[in-house]
């Protein structure tokens, strides 16, 4: 499932001064079990007042006095002279590195209210990601410019990713054989609950966003009574834990690049792309085509192009960057609009180390079992193709290392909320990462919690972006526990304005871009398509 993963916007954190002999070395569920803490380096450290340290867990929590791993983990301290507590927070991925996100929550402004003052914000890289240790890579070259069309329109193309997938996951087996079998979400889980016992907490607060959702639903039903309170937007649907998901997503992405195509359409007078929303996706598509033969600068061919506009079903942040470059290259083809294009490819899913990668794979291909057979994988998703071209085999390939993964994987975890108190609940209507289905799940799940719907929208875990008819209840609820009134049925409780997609003409650089995707969180995959949450 692609992108479900936050892009911090603090910076790059790293862990100055402290060593593996400042890690603690109990077990994580002992009380004797301590994070020893030292301030952050670099200016997330100096800037915002964190401190980071290890916690040693378990590798294999079936033996517990056995080998262990680190866990990185970041803090803020509450500013208030009462607090209510520790607030772990999640970005989702799998493989999405926490560690900078006190700092957003603290940051002025975030929370409307001051209500992030009252807690003591805790960050976290998950087992295998960023700074924990081991970090979690199979074959760091993996993604790169112009590869070979995923729509396997030919039996050579269909064979090419289907080898190429094969080797990523005997490179993963070689690497990481020791870690690759404990990777799953319950791992990680329990790895929060250490987190936890170390601070010395009888219970949690927790905000996730997209896939750190599961991570609170797989916690919350574990543990009812370590729960207090839990911000949970994008949600995942336990149902469709991981195959029937993506492919759920691919035709929630269609929709929502639809939209675009007409937003794009609807500001004809800025893009100069066509007046409706067929004339825009015809002409898309087209340039797809055309870069399958051709591809700009060399380096941008149909996949990039894909891997480019994909963000545009994700967020509404860079809709004028995206539409901006199209009419570029469409208008100029000149090599100012081909390095625009290279520009946001490598922004969002540009060559990159494939620890993120790496760790969605280990997490998501081993939490429940995904089918064997590539003869049922390619007719669902040929099927599915025919009513969503946009994203399907794209997203196909980026998962097709389930396919054949090496560690066993596990049974599904029965999410239940009966005992959980009242969580908050976030989502868009048109959410294509985590679809809205998800969240009207969860909320049956939990009977004592409450849905805000952003109506209309198609930003994934858009909180904290300014809509204040949703922060604000955010901040009640972090304040004083009060949650909007439950309504009967199956629907959303409150019925929210979305986050607003960007005047057109407005100057709407990259890097703001991405910082407004910070605070909303991303999709299924470290990034939108990895070499491509």
């Amino acid at each position: 499932m692609k992108k479900l993963v936050m892009i911090t916007a603090a910076g790059a954190l790293a862990l100055g001064g402290v060593t593996a002999a400042g890690a603690a070395s109990a077990s994580p569920t002992s009380p004797a079990a301590k994070i020893s803490w030292s301030t952050c380096s670099g200016p997330y450290g100096s800037s915002y007042g964190a401190e980071c340290g290890f916690l040693s867990v378990p590798l294999d929590y079936a033996h517990p006095q056995g080998a262990k791993i680190k866990i990185a983990v970041s803090r803020i301290k509450h500013k208030t002279a009462k607090s209510q507590g520790v607030m772990l927070v999640n970005p989702g991925g799998p493989g999405g590195s926490g560690l900078t996100l006190p700092a957003f929550f603290t940051s002025p402004g975030v929370v409307p209210k001051k209500a992030a003052d009252a807690y003591d914000w805790i960050g976290f890289d998950p087992r295998g990601v960023g700074s924990s240790q081991p970090t979690l890579s199979c074959i760091p070259t993996y993604f790169g410019y112009n590869r070979p069309n995923f729509i396997p329109t030919t039996k050579s193309l269909e064979t090419y990713w289907l080898k190429r997938s094969k080797q990523y996951t005997t490179a993963c087996e070689q690497k990481n054989a020791a870690l690759l079998p404990h990777m799953k979400t319950i791992d990680a889980v329990k790895d929060m609950d250490g987190i936890r016992a170390a601070l010395g907490a009888k219970q949690i607060n927790f905000y996730g966003f997209s896939y750190g959702t599961y991570l609170g639903q797989v916690y919350s039903s574990l543990w009812p009574s370590k729960v207090r309170r839990m911000v949970l937007d994008g949600n995942v649907d336990p149902r469709r834990v991981w195959y029937a998901a993506n492919l759920d997503q691919d035709v929630a992405f269609n929709k929502n690049i639809k939209i675009w195509f007409k937003w794009v359409a609807d500001n004809n007078a800025t893009f100069k792309l066509g007046t409706s929303e067929k004339t825009v996706e015809k002409l898309w598509y087209a340039q797809r085509a055309k870069l399958g033969k051709t591809p700009a600068g060399g380096k941008i061919g149909p996949d990039e192009w894909t891997d480019i506009f994909l963000q545009a079903g994700y967020y509404v942040y860079g809709w004028s960057d995206m539409g901006k470059a199209f009419s570029d290259w469409v208008t100029k083809g000149d090599q100012a609009s081909i390095d625009e294009l290279i520009g946001l490819y490598d922004s969002s899913a540009g060559p990159t180390d494939d620890n993120g990668f790496a760790v969605y794979n280990a997490v998501q291909c081993t939490d429940v079992q995904w089918p064997t057979s590539w003869a049922k994988w390619k007719k669902d998703n040929w099927n599915t193709y025919a009513k969503a071209p946009f994203e399907t085999w794209d997203n196909a390939w980026f998962n097709a290392p389930c396919l054949t993964w090496p560690a066993k994987a596990g049974k599904p975890v029965h999410v239940d909320g009966k005992k959980v108190p009242g969580i908050l609940l976030i989502s868009e209507t048109n959410d294509a990462a985590t679809p809205f289905t998800g969240s009207l799940q969860v909320r049956k799940l939990y009977p004592r919690s409450s849905l805000i719907e952003g109506v209309g929208g198609t930003t994934h875990a858009g909180s904290l972006s300014g809509v204040a008819c949703t922060d604000d209840k955010i901040a009640d609820y972090l304040l004083s526990g009060k949650l909007p009134t439950r309504l009967s049925g199956d629907r959303s409780d409150v019925k929210c304005a979305p986050v607003p997609a960007p005047p057109a003409d407005s100057a709407y650089p990259q890097a703001a871009a991405r910082s407004q995707a910070a605070r909303a969180a991303g999709g299924l995959g470290a990034h939108p398509s990895f070499g491509r949450p």
